[in-house]
């Protein structure tokens, strides 16, 4: 085979034919991700027998993982600026691997905590590498659309941790669980090495930025006055929705209602789908800057209200309608994406992703661990756990909406 021949061949084990192949693969490290993050929904009721957990030791458990996948968000838009979106995911995320590993064979609760922490820097870039993929990959006008299309087929991640990690653990352990995610995520490693290609650079080519330049591009976007109130409303909705799904619905079901693991599962399973269905849905209709962000205001509240409902909730009928409620809004969240994108400039758009999904996980990580802490508390003086976790987060929602709403708005909103 002549010299041409071979390197268009090799070129095309590497680089996919269509902007959507590559997208999926990629997209397989954002839907393991998605599993690892509302893992404790179902483990925690053998994690709890396991390691005798307080509840606040759960939430701990929990928010390791979001603490983790948050804080390195601003070295990963360094990475894929200095990088690239194949070289970060490959250098990170063995992380996830690793982490997987060391969570099975978790002797202590210790261990089991570090476990996390690695699982979380190792999916840090998935989300982020998906949305760098897509403004480089498809026009802009389609930024919405398949930005929401791709959050709608990664969130089938948690239908891993529905009824399918309800079986398994039931049937084994929850270490079992641990080494099946284990086995999925070197699987997505071993797809996104041999056929993801780094997609075309849209700016113009130059000089790369030194590490001190993006550092310094970093803290440009906190002199933006319209940067405080997308920090301070990131830190609420997704964590709230996580906090239901991820952390409190499988001790809800089971403590306050009596239910089985399994059927814990099964609304785990049936809430993923709702929510997932949503998701394509609200980013096809997205109204634009001014009325998206009207959009993102109002359903929060909404959903403030529902969680105040499920505080004071008297049966498993009205919890089980609010949350399956709250599933099929939660779609409007994939707004905030395109909110971003048009707050900021396309020079620094790979930065203010990142520093957008930094704040969205240190909110998850905060809420898991306040709630977790609000939770052992009300036992302590006894108060049912879940009136005080779900009040908690019911006034969350409503002060970060406050702070969207009055702090000063974006350019692109001002002038639409």
């Amino acid at each position: 085979m002549a010299a041409p021949a071979r390197r268009h061949a090799r070129r095309a084990l590497i680089m996919p034919s269509s902007p959507w192949i590559g997208l999926l693969l990629l997209t397989t490290g954002f839907t393991l991700s998605q599993a690892f993050r509302t893992i404790a929904a179902i483990m925690a009721p053998s994690l709890q027998a396991d390691f005798d957990l307080s509840p606040q030791q759960l939430g701990l458990f929990a928010a390791a993982f979001h603490f983790a996948f948050g804080a390195p968000q601003v070295l990963m838009g360094i990475s894929l600026d200095l990088h690239g979106i194949r070289r970060t995911v490959l250098m990170v995320s063995p992380l996830m691997i690793v982490g997987t590993v060391l969570s099975a064979l978790a002797s202590d609760f210790t261990v089991l905590v570090a476990g996390q922490v690695l699982i979380g820097v190792g999916c840090a870039p998935a989300f982020l590498v998906c949305t760098l993929y897509i403004a480089r990959r498809f026009a802009p006008q389609r930024f919405a659309s398949v930005s929401a299309a791709t959050l709608a087929i990664g969130s089938s991640g948690m239908l891993l941790t529905g009824t399918p990690l309800a079986w398994l653990i039931e049937a084994s352990s929850w270490r079992t669980g641990f080494w099946a995610l284990g086995v999925c995520a070197t699987a997505s490693w071993v797809a996104i090495a041999l056929w993801v290609h780094e997609p075309p650079e849209t700016t113009t080519p130059g000089r790369r930025e030194s590490l001190g330049e993006a550092l310094r591009g970093f803290a440009r976007l906190f002199r933006l006055p319209h940067t405080a109130g997308i920090i301070v409303f990131s830190l609420v909705p997704y964590a709230a929705f996580v906090a239901m799904r991820g952390l409190w619905m499988g001790p809800l079901m089971m403590q306050r209602h009596d239910w089985s693991l399994v059927a814990s599962g099964n609304l785990a399973m049936a809430v993923s789908v709702v929510a997932i269905a949503g998701l394509p849905l609200f980013g096809r209709a997205d109204p634009g800057p001014r009325r998206r962000r009207r959009w993102l205001e109002g359903f929060t509240l909404a959903v403030a209200v529902m969680f105040a409902g499920m505080a004071l909730a008297p049966n498993a009928s009205i919890d089980v309608t609010l949350m399956m409620l709250m599933s099929a809004l939660s779609g409007y969240m994939a707004l905030q994406y395109p909110d971003v994108k048009d707050a900021y400039e396309p020079a620094v758009m790979g930065r203010a992703m990142s520093l957008f999904t930094m704040a969205s996980f240190m909110g998850v990580a905060l809420m898991q661990w306040a709630t977790g802490a609000i939770a052992s508390a009300a036992q302590a003086h006894g108060v049912e756990p879940f009136m005080a976790v779900f009040g908690s987060i019911a006034v969350m929602l409503a002060a970060g909406t406050a702070a969207f709403r009055w702090l000063p708005q974006p350019d692109s909103v001002k002038t639409s």
